[in-house]
This record gives C-alpha cells, sequence and structure tokens, in this order.
C-alpha cells in the first residue's frame, strides 16, 4: 500500500484528550494516514523570527505529524492577506470584500514554495500526496518543478467562483493552470466542478474528455466528492452527560417555546444578518408565533483582526438588541446571540432539543453543521431543517426546506412553514435526509478520493521515474 502524505496550511491531528472536538477532515484523513503509515505536514500555527525549515515530528494517537514554523511576515501575507483577505471573499463570490496586493501575493507564492522546499526530502517514490484546500493552490506545480512524478491530488473545501469573478486576480491564469499540475481535484459539487471547467476552457483552453481536463500534455481527473460528517462519532455523543445536560437546559430554558438554533463561524459568507431581518420578518407578519418560539444564535468570533469580521459583530450586536427591543416581552426574549463556541456533545444536545435548524450562508462550499443537524435529531420526533440554495450541502440534503437567504420573506415564510410542518413530514423528510448523511460520511469520502487518487494515469501503468523521486 502508497504512503498517503496529506498536506494542508494547518495540522489538526488530535491531542492528548482533545480526540473528541476534531474536525471532520482531522478524523478522515488519520484514519487513512493510520493504514497508510503516512503522515501530515503543515504550518503548526506558530510564529518564529527566521524561517529555517525547521520540521517539528510528533506521533499523537497513531497519527504522524510534521509541521514548521512560519515568519511574521509570512503570516500577515500569506495566510492573513492572500489566503482570508483575497482568495476567501472572492471564492465566496464577494468582489467588494476583496483585497488585491501585490504584497499578499507575493507571500502566497513565497509561503508555497517554503512547504515545497521543505517537505521534498521527506517524499518517496510511491507516496500519494494530497493537498487541500485555497491556501495551497500552486504547491502542486512546485513539487512537479522540483522533479517529482508522485500522484498528486488536491481538494478544495469552498465554492469555486465564476470565471467573470475569477479574472479580477491579477496573476489568475498562473494560479489556476498551476491546480494541473495535480492528477486529481475534488470539488463538492457539480456546480464548483462546472465552474472551474468554464474558466479553463475559456481562458486556458483546456480540454475536457468527461471526467478528466487536458491541459500541456498532463491529464487531470476533476472528481465531484461531497465531504460528510464523521456520523459514527459524532452521534455517539447521544449518551453522553454533556449532551444529556444541554439537551435538558434547552428544554428547561425553554419553557414549551420551540426553539430555532443557528450554529455558525462569525463569517460574511454566512448570511448571518440576512438570517436576522428574517426572523425580524417572521415576528412581524406572523404575531400568532409571537412568545412561542425564540432564536438561538451561536456565533464564535473568527480571524478578528480582520475590519469585516468587526463590522459583522457590531451589526448582529445591533441586529439583536433592535429585535429585542421591538418584540421581547417581560418574560420572553425573541432572539439569544452567544458570542462563543461549544464542544461537539452540547451542540448535539442542543441540535437535539431544537425544532428547527437554521442554516442559511450566502455561499458555502458544503457546511457541515446542515449535517450534524439532522444526524442530532430524534427519529420519531424530528426537527426541520431549513438550509440554504447556496450551500453545497443543498444537493444532498434536498428533503430540507430549502430557501433563498437573499429573500427575508423566503426564509421568514420556509422558518414559518419548519415550525408548523406535522410530524409524520417531519419523519419523512428527516429519514430521507440521515440516509444520505449516514451512506456518504467522512470515511466514505476520503477512501473516494484516495481511490480515485490511485489509480494510474490513463495514458500511463505508474508515474514516471525521476530524478527527485528515485532517491533511497
Amino acid at each position: 500500500m502508497s504512503r498517503l502524505i496529506a498536506i494542508s496550511n494547518r495540522v489538526q491531528a488530535a491531542q492528548a484528550g482533545e480526540s473528541s472536538n476534531r474536525g471532520g477532515l482531522a478524523v478522515a484523513l488519520s484514519a487513512a494516514l493510520r493504514e497508510s503509515n503516512g503522515f501530515w505536514f503543515g504550518w503548526s500555527g506558530e510564529q518564529t523570527d527566521e524561517f529555517t525549515g525547521h520540521i517539528s515530528f510528533k506521533r499523537e494517537d497513531g497519527v504522524a505529524t510534521a509541521t514548521i514554523d512560519l515568519e511574521a511576515q509570512d503570516i500577515d501575507e500569506y495566510y492573513n492577506g492572500f489566503a482570508n483577505r483575497t482568495l476567501w471573499p472572492l471564492f465566496h463570490y464577494r468582489l467588494d470584500l476583496t483585497e488585491i496586493a501585490r504584497d499578499f501575493a507575493g507571500g502566497y507564492a513565497r509561503v508555497n514554495a517554503r512547504f515545497a522546499d521543505t517537505i521534498a526530502p521527506l517524499i518517496e517514490l510511491d507516496d500519494l500526496i494530497w493537498v487541500h484546500d485555497y491556501h495551497l493552490m500552486p504547491l502542486g506545480k512546485g513539487l512537479r518543478d522540483r522533479g517529482f512524478e508522485n500522484r498528486l491530488g488536491f481538494f478544495l473545501h469552498t465554492p469555486w467562483p465564476p470565471a467573470s469573478l475569477m479574472v479580477s486576480l491579477p496573476n489568475h491564469r498562473e494560479l489556476v493552470a498551476s491546480l494541473l499540475s495535480y492528477d486529481v481535484i475534488g470539488f463538492h459539487t457539480d456546480e464548483w466542478r462546472a465552474s472551474f471547467i468554464d474558466y479553463i476552457v475559456t481562458h486556458l483552453d483546456a480540454r475536457i474528455d468527461g471526467d478528466y481536463a487536458h491541459y500541456e500534455g498532463r491529464m487531470t481527473r476533476l472528481l465531484i466528492c461531497p465531504i460528510g460528517l464523521d456520523t459514527t462519532e459524532f452521534t455517539s455523543a447521544l449518551d453522553s452527560p454533556a449532551a444529556r445536560q444541554a439537551q435538558q437546559r434547552m428544554i428547561t430554558s425553554a419553557a414549551g417555546r420551540q426553539v430555532i438554533v443557528g450554529v455558525d463561524r462569525l463569517d460574511y459568507s454566512k448570511g448571518l444578518q440576512e438570517r436576522f431581518l428574517a426572523y425580524e420578518q417572521l415576528l412581524d407578519t406572523r404575531p400568532d408565533l409571537r412568545e412561542k418560539v425564540f432564536m438561538l444564535q451561536i456565533a464564535p468570533p473568527s480571524r478578528g483582526d480582520v475590519a469585516s469580521y468587526q463590522q459583522i459583530r457590531a451589526d448582529l450586536n445591533s441586529l439583536s438588541g433592535q429585535i429585542n427591543g421591538e418584540f421581547a416581552s417581560i418574560d420572553w426574549v425573541p432572539v439569544r446571540y452567544v458570542n462563543k463556541g461549544y464542544g461537539r456533545d452540547e451542540l448535539f444536545g442542543i441540535y437535539r432539543a431544537s425544532r428547527v435548524g437554521l442554516v442559511t450562508p450566502l455561499r458555502d462550499g458544503m457546511n457541515l453543521v446542515a449535517k450534524e443537524y439532522v444526524a442530532a435529531q430524534d427519529p420519531a420526533d424530528p426537527g426541520v431543517l431549513v438550509l440554504s440554495r447556496f450551500a453545497g450541502a443543498s444537493v444532498q440534503l434536498d428533503a430540507a426546506v430549502i430557501v433563498n437567504p437573499h429573500s427575508s420573506e423566503d426564509m421568514a415564510d420556509g422558518i414559518a412553514r419548519a415550525l408548523t410542518m406535522p410530524l409524520e413530514e417531519r419523519k419523512e423528510r428527516h429519514a430521507a435526509m440521515l440516509k444520505s448523511v449516514v451512506q456518504q460520511d467522512v470515511r466514505w469520502w476520503s477512501a473516494r478520493f484516495i481511490s480515485a487518487l490511485g489509480e494510474p494515469r490513463p495514458e500511463e501503468d505508474r508515474p514516471k521515474l525521476s530524478l527527485a523521486s528515485s532517491k533511497s
């Protein structure tokens, strides 16, 4: 079996005592890395005065990790700059928030080169290399330029923007062409893959043959591979004390009212301001629902040093105060807005006690909160998922109440429908969604991508031997 090397911006492998709070990516990759005796490479999250290429090796829970520290300039230009202030808003269709700066692009190229230089001595001939997300798009080309002909895969965890937006990047042709150095590129949905194909055909004159893109003598498979939830581990929280306590606290504090819950990072892509306005619309147009419901919005801060994120927080503080000021009574507060995160077990209990799960991003690659909400429900009396049509999850979870997050009226109608939905319809919709969540879980996703990555190129039996990849 070939060894797997996973590469991402940050390494999320389990630390002692923290395995229950790992993300789905960590769960999926950890299992594959253990099976292949591979390792996970990336930034430690720490800063160093001078980049030396020093690698820190660790092994936790049977998973080997190799991490590097970055200089302050690297973090500012590559991570805070190009990744978070250029690519993230652009890939979520927010050209108005996209910041274009030469320093950002230079830092992005420099750090990707440092990743390639540092990991190169660790790569063996038959290793499969799986690179993750928009932070490291040029890394595959960097490894090809250094002589490696290993099977290289890339998975994009975000949407891919339309070509009309992508061309706003000064170096867009070079950046997108670098992706075609990979053997496999994975996307959550056909929509994101179609957007990518439109760009490479229009701007790079690539040729498409089925699932393959042909460009400058190389074939790249374009794979639809939606990431899933670690359903088994997530639902194992059902009987945990933390889950039971959180569920009971919610039931007690609701005092017979129905709970509408949203759990999102504090990010402009999540449509939180629009969600608050839709809830205000609901209370305004459906006076019969007042004092019978409340909305709990959990929104832990993220990227607090970026001005646009500070603005979101200020807007939500204002909107929650506005709604409560207009509609609250002496014994009812319509909005509970919480700026902190909760562990998996507590979230399970919160989800399970809620009649409606609101997942209404303006644009999202997948959105695992939608799948978490479905997995947490009691099949005998499930809550209803209200889901944005612009979340990748809407393709698989089409039995949700699908809404347009840009329309307050449409969202208000969707929430009202969910609150008044008969039990039999709730059960039927939940069963259909749970089937998808269980069958296409995070291990299915990992196995599907790694299987595609391990397949030989159609035009040859195995990678060509090169100077860099033939070292003993």
